[in-house]
């Protein structure tokens, strides 16, 4: 029988600083421990969800407050050689935190934010779908990953949360190579879990107190969900985040896989959810969940015509963009990892840029990337 998996449920529902900060030391404690999970000598690496220089506002990025009390708890326990990073979408770390406050914490408590500088190929033979990594450097030299993510939608893979905020591991430019070499909603899922299982981070801590819905993970919308999620099972967490949405969790590829490949447990029978004492899935659901959080909840078929429609590439999910909200910045040209690019400016610099569908494999890469939210999903 699985053992269970805790996923401690912190209700909050503002970015008081002083409340976040209490709220992080009863998880860590409702979890063993801070020591149980993490030694003091051991060279720690911060994780937080860094996609693209945005508005804290606008529930882009884990929120600098999350980041900001968990660093603190750090210092405060005693932890020395701890460091920021992440491998962002557009720009650095140091460039993406630059005026949101993140910026002030770490130099508050004296963590640097670093840019990774090299990436170093490493073998994965027990992986199931990747055998390889190009991992950065920095990364490696790290002996625990402290996973700070934020939860949002996602084109491909319907949510973002615990799982796919590991893909930030992924040095530079490979993290648009990884869409091309896996281009499906499974594909990728089960190459997240083979890098979760690769580089093991310790902890994951899930800012959703605001979190995003609609056209994410960059140009959704913010909505209160008012809850910060811990645990040291990224599918369990991620399991949660799904019903608090309504959203089946195994419709969920990184859930589905992931309590396939063993990462971490995806049934509620195999999930302990602790909000003070121990609750129930049903009443947490009934006290915080979101029915109406804008999510993809449609069914994957999978028949004759289903199967027939993929090859042909008709009845499939799509990126277009709104010539009213486009400012013809090339963002998303850049961001295609596509050989030859799926979307280009054939019709001039002067006009939205132009798919060619039959390049495009839905990795959502543009859509992300977007800085004016003008590229939407059909």
């Amino acid at each position: 029988m699985n053992k269970k998996s805790k996923v401690i449920v912190l209700p909050c529902n503002d970015y008081n600083e002083e409340k976040i900060y209490n709220l992080l030391k009863e998880g860590l404690n409702q979890l063993g421990g801070l020591e149980t999970l993490i030694n003091k000598e051991e060279k720690i690496l911060l994780k937080p969800n860094l996609l693209k220089k945005a508005e804290v506002e606008k529930a882009v990025i884990t929120h600098p407050v999350v980041v900001g009390a968990f660093a603190r708890i750090l210092r405060e326990e005693g932890y020395q050689n701890i460091v920021l990073a992440d491998s962002c979408g557009h720009g650095t770390t140091r460039q993406v935190i630059q005026g949101t406050g993140m910026d002030t914490y770490l130099e508050k408590y004296q963590i640097p934010a670093i840019d990774y500088t090299k990436g170093v190929h490493v073998d994965n033979p027990q992986g199931v779908q990747a055998k390889e990594f190009i991992l950065p450097k920095e990364l490696l030299e790290a002996d625990c990953v402290v996973s700070l993510s934020k939860m949002k939608t996602h084109a491909l893979e319907r949510i973002t949360g615990a799982v796919k905020n590991s893909y930030g591991f992924i040095y530079g430019k490979n993290k648009a190579i990884g869409h091309t070499r896996y281009p499906s909603a499974d594909s990728f899922a089960r190459m997240l879990i083979d890098l979760n299982q690769y580089v093991k981070p310790r902890l994951y801590i899930m800012d959703g107190i605001t979190a995003m819905e609609g056209n994410g993970p960059g140009s959704g919308d913010p909505v209160a969900m008012n809850v910060i999620l811990m645990s040291t099972d990224p599918v369990a967490l991620d399991s949660v985040f799904a019903r608090l949405v309504y959203l089946e969790p195994e419709m969920v590829p990184t859930n589905y896989h992931g309590e396939k490949m063993g990462l971490g447990n995806c049934q509620e029978k195999n999930i302990e959810i602790i909000k003070g004492s121990t609750i129930s899935l049903k009443e947490l659901v009934e006290q915080y969940g979101n029915p109406h959080f804008n999510v993809d909840r449609t069914k994957v078929r999978s028949n004759i015509w289903t199967r027939l429609a993929k090859a042909l590439n008709i009845f499939q999910k799509k990126p277009y963009i709104e010539p009213d909200q486009c400012v013809r910045c090339g963002i998303c040209v850049n961001s295609c990892p596509v050989p030859g690019k799926a979307v280009d400016f054939r019709n001039g610099k002067d006009k939205p840029p132009v798919y060619d569908y039959k390049k495009c494999i839905r990795c959502f890469c543009c859509q992300e990337m977007c800085p004016k939210k003008a590229i939407k999903v059909k």
